[in-house]
């Protein structure tokens, strides 16, 4: 008998689960789950299909079963513009699999323990983390059964953790080398805090796009900085008082890019026509301010949609195919850039 035709339950082989149910039933996985929870907006007769399927093959709910049908999306803080694109994301796949969503903002690691055992009592149904769990808070999460991913780690995770990321290396170097292209040699780079992974991996990129290019990394024109406006804007006035300052400033975020709008303004310079600026994530307001910022995409919805299956699929008791993401990054090329003078 094929294997798509062989009960894979009751007959002592592997386990079925919920996508070789759908597949069989000829359904997608959010049907199946609906029917199995005894949800509405099935049809009678897919139901009947559905339902016929998973007595045949002894389906049985997973471990964990009796957690609640929420995803819990966890921030330290919720101040970052980029919550709102992580947010969509998150709410698009829950509506499709019939899910709810809660937001809990933690505060800071030395926030009381209280705030955690909070989310382990409201057992979810899995929770997708863009705060940086402490080995601590993910032993907890296993030992209660939660499944778990993070969102954009910033610090290196052990191999069985799985998360969903973005292409920061690639990111970097591209954003280098389109200033390069444009004939700029003194290009400066302010990058965030050096314990920070997604920064170091830009800035990274930053410097092999200067290596391949034969151009020299300038100590003087590598800083780092908090990934804010204000630190942004500190970090150019710095660079811009330099006897021999940067004709270019790549950043490690659209945050620290604005910053650097307002100390060029101050300097009295004109962007791009005296100094060439590219930032990093695409917030949808940069695209807005004078001139539109030239900067890396980070598909921060994409990588929320991506993550937020993960941890369904995870939730549902089975086996990803793949569970630690790199989701590419694109440079989208506004009018903060131009060759330099002369």
């Amino acid at each position: 008998m094929a294997d798509r035709e062989r009960p894979r339950g009751g007959d002592g082989s592997r386990p079925v689960t919920i996508a070789y149910i759908a597949e069989s039933a000829g359904v997608s996985v959010p049907t199946v789950s609906k029917v199995i929870n005894g949800k509405s907006g099935v049809s009678a007769d897919t139901r009947a299909r559905v339902e016929e399927l998973v007595n045949r093959y002894g389906y049985r709910k997973p471990a964990g079963a009796n957690r609640s049908n929420t995803v819990e999306l966890v921030f330290r803080e919720l101040e970052s513009m980029w919550a709102v694109e992580i947010i969509r994301g998150v709410e698009r796949v829950a509506r499709q699999h019939g899910v709810g969503v809660l937001v809990s903002e933690f505060g800071l690691h030395d926030t009381t323990p209280a705030t955690w055992d909070d989310t382990v009592s409201r057992r979810p149904n899995c929770v997708l983390s863009v705060a940086q769990l402490s080995e601590a808070e993910r032993e907890q999460l296993t030992a209660k059964g939660i499944p778990f991913v993070v969102f954009d780690p910033t610090v290196e995770l052990p191999d069985d953790v799985p998360f969903v990321g973005a292409t920061n290396w690639s990111g970097g170097r591209t954003a280098t080398r389109h200033l390069v292209e444009l004939g700029h040699r003194r290009i400066a780079m302010i990058s965030g805090p050096e314990d920070v992974l997604c920064c170091c991996a830009r800035l990274d990129g930053y410097r092999s796009a200067m290596q391949s290019a034969g151009l020299p990394v300038d100590p003087k024109l590598v800083v780092h900085a908090g990934l804010s406006r204000d630190d942004g804007c500190a970090a150019a006035r710095a660079l811009l008082a330099l006897p021999e300052p940067p004709t270019a400033i790549f950043t490690a975020n659209d945050l620290q890019a604005l910053g650097v709008y307002q100390a060029a303004r101050e300097a009295g310079l004109r962007i791009p026509e005296d100094l060439s600026v590219v930032g990093f994530d695409d917030l949808p307001v940069v695209a807005w301010v004078d001139p539109p910022l030239t900067t890396v995409h980070q598909p921060l919805t994409e990588m929320a949609v991506a993550a937020t299956e993960l941890a369904l699929t995870l939730g549902r008791g089975e086996n990803a195919p793949q569970a630690r993401l790199e989701i590419g990054t694109t440079l989208t090329v506004r009018a903060s850039t131009a060759p330099p003078k002369g």
